[in-house]
């Protein structure tokens, strides 16, 4: 079977969707069903879109093989027996509640350093284990985007027996396992042992293993030093006896492990493994466990606001939080890009990202013009992000969405996006409903944001101002343009015109007519907000009537 290349999986064939690229190349190898769609992490904190990159990545390659009526089954293995290396600035409850350290038993986890994640207890006493914990946040990001996914837990696996055969024969095969690993690591030598023990004293994993014995399925151990980063987790010195399910393979072993033990067809990858792991593990796969390595795909990462994305710095956003800001449908068409481009998840330019997909959304029902691949992509991806597709529905535009969200009152709301033309007389309450959903959103980007949309009309009752008689006046004269009907961008000149002839700063005056609506000093362009507003209400309060 011919030699993949991670970075160039699916590039021979021009697809308009890069994921029926892949299923083509998965395709070649005649796969059995069900295939097996295969990522995973280390649960070592709070789980954030990063990480989600791989799960959605298989997520579409595992829909393209399902539309072409293979059965499928992607699994997101937990790498739960890893130990804790290094303790993460910031957690989260399972509310997706993000605390810092201080509001936690720190202490508890430093005392842990070394041990498997699924050894140290949940620092919010709410599931079996650390691991558990943040394994099942992000069992809840796939549910809040309705991603299927089998979660598979090492810890679980190695209990019960599923690595027991592979780690035997990986240590039947010793003398090949460190000439393989010899090309990939330092510091492999004759005493090499490529297993970890779980010391029965202390817990931690230790890498000195003193001896093998096969024909029992134990190995013998010393309890000592390892490295974490620039750190050292101290051994306890203890020498004991561990079976093959009280420890773990290294990780260069272990995921060609996982490869044959849950039967890998496809895995996506970041480049640090494209770089590192891969290809050990392919060599390994190959030349230690006799399989061959499933097919491979490396994305890019993307980054946050500019940076990149990292738990110990704090810039990161979860699943759950971007689900404020947008409908699930616009963040998975973020994951339809091209993933071998570096992207930059930008939160305060998000319109930009929702007016991308209402655009996309247009393309697969035919309502704007698109060129042939356009037009390919919508119609394999877009049924993927919506599920089914209801030419039904409506798209308010998110910055105009961000205005409406100005004003608590649902029906001012439905009346303003009436009036602009972005809900047809004839649509259904539940269409028109699902559309305004959106508008808390908006609303909660703008917040989160402090943009120009982060204003709240004060609607209910007329702001404590007061004025000279001449700014008074020059509010009376606006009322009355206000009145006859005219547009936006009329009032917004009106607004100039009417400060010069009373002789009134137009910084003054703008602000006299924010602190009406609004009570501040400043808000979103004047002219053109009035114009949504319900005409009458607009001239009361001109009038500083009500």
């Amino acid at each position: 079977m011919r030699e993949l290349d991670p970075y160039d999986v699916g590039s021979s064939k021009r697809r308009a969707f890069w994921a029926d690229s892949v299923a083509d190349v998965i395709e070649e190898r005649d796969p059995e069903d069900p295939i097996v769609i295969k990522g995973g992490v280390s649960p070592s904190g709070v789980p954030h879109i990063g990480h989600f990159n791989e799960i959605m990545r298989g997520y579409f390659v595992a829909e393209a093989l399902r539309d072409r009526g293979h059965e499928v089954r992607q699994v997101f293995t937990a790498d739960d027996k890893d130990r804790l290396r290094k303790i993460p600035r910031r957690l989260a409850d399972l509310d997706w509640n993000v605390v810092g350290l201080d509001e936690v038993d720190a202490g508890a986890l430093g005392r842990n350093l070394g041990k498997p994640y699924t050894d140290i207890p949940d620092p919010f006493g709410c599931c079996d284990s650390y691991g558990a914990h943040f394994t099942n946040l992000l069992k809840q990001s796939a549910d809040l985007v309705d991603v299927p996914i089998d979660f598979v837990s090492n810890t679980e696996m190695y209990e019960s027996g599923e690595f027991e055969d592979v780690t035997r024969h990986v240590l039947e095969n010793q003398d090949t396992a460190r000439e393989v690993l010899t090309e990939y690591q330092d510091k492999v030598d004759d005493d090499y042992v490529p297993f970890f023990a779980q010391c029965a004293e202390c817990g931690n994993l230790t890498e000195t293993i003193t001896d093998v014995d096969l024909d029992e399925g134990v190995v013998h151990y010393e309890c000592t030093d390892s490295e974490a980063g620039d750190r050292t987790i101290q051994g306890c010195g203890h020498e004991g006896v561990a079976t093959f399910s009280e420890g773990k393979l290294p990780w260069r072993f272990e995921w060609p492990a996982q490869w044959d033990i849950l039967g890998v067809d496809f895995e996506p990858f970041g480049k640090d493994h494209a770089e590192g792991s891969w290809p050990s593990g392919q060599d390994v796969a190959r030349n230690v466990l006799g399989i061959e390595p499933p097919v491979p795909m490396v994305y890019e990462w993307f980054t946050l606001n500019g940076e990149p994305l990292s738990s110990s710095s704090g810039n990161i956003i979860t699943v759950d939080e971007v689900l404020d800001l947008l409908e699930p449908e616009v963040f998975k068409y973020f994951f339809v890009k091209d993933p071998k481009k570096q992207r930059d998840f930008d939160v305060g330019h998000l319109d930009q990202l929702v007016d991308e997909f209402d655009r996309f959304e247009r393309v697969f029902f035919e309502e704007v013009e698109a060129d042939e691949d356009e037009q390919e992509l919508a119609e394999r991806a877009y049924p993927m992000l919506v599920g089914t597709p209801d030419a039904d529905r409506i798209r308010i535009p998110y910055t105009f969405a961000a205005v409406l969200g100005m004003t608590d009152d649902p029906d001012l709301r439905e009346d303003i996006a009436r009036k602009e033309g972005h809900i047809p007389a004839e649509a259904s309450d539940d269409v028109i409903a699902d559309a305004l959903v959106r508008v808390q959103r908006a609303r909660t980007w703008a917040r989160r944001t402090d943009n120009e949309f982060n204003y709240e009309l004060k609607r209910e009752t007329l702001p404590d101002v007061e004025f000279d008689e001449e700014t008074a006046a020059a509010l009376d004269d606006l009322a009355a343009f206000v009145a006859e009907g005219n547009d936006g961008e009329a009032i917004q000149g009106e607004i100039y015109e009417t400060a010069k002839r009373h002789d009134i700063d137009i910084g003054d005056f703008f602000a006299a007519g924010y602190r009406l609506f609004f009570d501040e000093d400043q808000g979103p362009k004047l002219g053109q907000f009035l114009a949504k507003v319900d005409r009458e209400f607009v001239v009361n309060r001109l009038r500083r009537e009500r």
